[in-house]
């Protein structure tokens, strides 16, 4: 995105979904408002054309008037040029995840956790998918039922190696209400202050025990869902920007506590049909969280977003810092990241597929040195049909 993209945005709107089935993210039209993180301020110069790709998942409750701790006002009706952002009501009433969303035939839903041990020396991610949008078995099935097509995703890394696990588990494996999940052995559970997560998987592709449990605490909870790619109805929530989070497992033998993260994404149609690729990261900073997010999209111009999150639930947007080139990854993915100072190091390896890339990253950002969680994501790899192919040694179905 270029320095003269940026400018002042003094209302965004909400459109409303005209698809039944796809409640999670409908959005009542003729809505505006000015938008801050700062109590009665208005959306900071800086906020680089949010309204071309942020917008509420679920529906505004338009009779309410305040969208966000009163820091966002109704302000009339109409629309202008763009998408929108604001609280999401497909949530828990205590503004905890809800897992028993409606997921439309060729949609998706996932829940993402991420942390670091407090010594870096240790990691994980945690990624419940529903309609999993890396699953060449829900490709082939020409992405029918999502709900036939579930897995929880484990990778723990350390310095001893990595495990890592995602069996693909059929409808009947899947069990989901407002505040637990559960797809087969494994389950995620909103208790109404943190997310509890207990892993019983087998690895590959040396088949081995994973099994323990994983303790998400917010220090804040984030209301809102940002539209990626508007047409497809691809909606982001960081519920959790910022969180603690402890890890305990039997197998292997580990325990740890660090820092975290935790969101969602929901979509009403294939991830390949909005996206070409993408590149994400969060790190913690001393003011709270940073997430950087820049997407190729098929049908809408790039996606340039670059948001901090404090401890009290607020959020602004700020210039996104010039791009780095990142060294590829063994199977030639191009990676890249942002940094002030310009420049940027890889300083672990997670993981390294095909068409997707996890790495630690260590760049600049607010003015100071952070540590990242590092993605990218390449789905025109993804697509291709040899690719699609080799997954099933990693991904078994059961």
């Amino acid at each position: 995105m270029r320095g003269g993209d940026f400018e002042s945005v003094e209302a965004l709107w909400t459109r409303s979904d005209d698809r039944p089935e796809f409640r999670a993210n409908e959005c009542a039209s003729g809505f505006r408002a000015d938008v801050s993180s700062q109590p009665g301020g208005a959306l900071r110069p800086s906020l680089a054309r949010l309204e071309k790709f942020v917008c509420t998942s679920g529906r505004f409750d338009e009779s309410s008037g305040a969208l966000s701790r009163g820091r966002q006002r109704a302000s009339g009706s109409g629309r202008a040029d763009g998408g929108a952002f604001g609280l999401a009501s497909g949530v828990a009433g205590d503004g905890g995840p809800r897992f028993d969303q409606n997921i439309p035939p060729g949609g998706y839903a996932w829940w993402y956790v991420d942390a670091f041990s407090e010594d870096e020396q240790f990691g994980l991610s945690i990624i419940a998918f529903i309609g999993s949008v890396f699953s060449p078995y829900y490709a082939w099935s020409g992405h029918r039922d999502p709900l036939d097509h579930c897995a929880m995703n484990v990778a723990l890394y350390g310095p001893r190696g990595a495990r890592w696990a995602m069996t693909e588990r059929r409808r009947a494996s899947l069990r989901r209400d407002v505040a637990s999940l559960e797809i087969g052995p494994s389950a995620m559970r909103w208790d109404g202050n943190a997310l509890e997560i207990d892993v019983n998987e087998i690895s590959t592709p040396w088949p081995r025990r994973l099994r323990g449990h994983v303790r998400v605490e917010p220090e804040t909870i984030n209301p809102r869902a940002f539209t990626l790619e508007s047409a497809g109805d691809h909606v982001w929530r960081p519920i959790a920007p910022i969180a603690r989070v402890s890890a305990a497992f039997s197998e292997p033998d580990i325990k740890w506590s660090g820092n975290g993260y935790f969101d969602s994404n929901f979509g009403g149609e294939p991830l390949g049909a909005g996206f070409r690729r993408w590149t994400w990261s969060r790190a913690r900073t001393r003011g709270g969280s940073a997430i950087l997010y820049d997407a190729e999209r098929r049908r809408e111009g790039p996606l340039h977003l670059s948001l901090e999150f404090d401890r009290s639930g607020g959020f602004s947007a700020f210039a996104p810092p010039p791009v780095v080139a990142l060294p590829r990854s063994r199977w030639r993915i191009g990676r890249t990241t942002r940094s002030e100072d310009g420049g940027a190091r890889i300083v672990g390896g997670f993981e390294d597929t095909p068409f997707y890339s996890r790495s630690r990253v260590e760049h600049a950002l607010l003015g100071e040195q952070v540590s990242s969680m590092h993605e990218s994501l390449d789905l025109d790899r993804f697509a291709n049909p040899v690719v699609r192919a080799m997954l099933p040694f990693r991904m078994p179905r059961i």
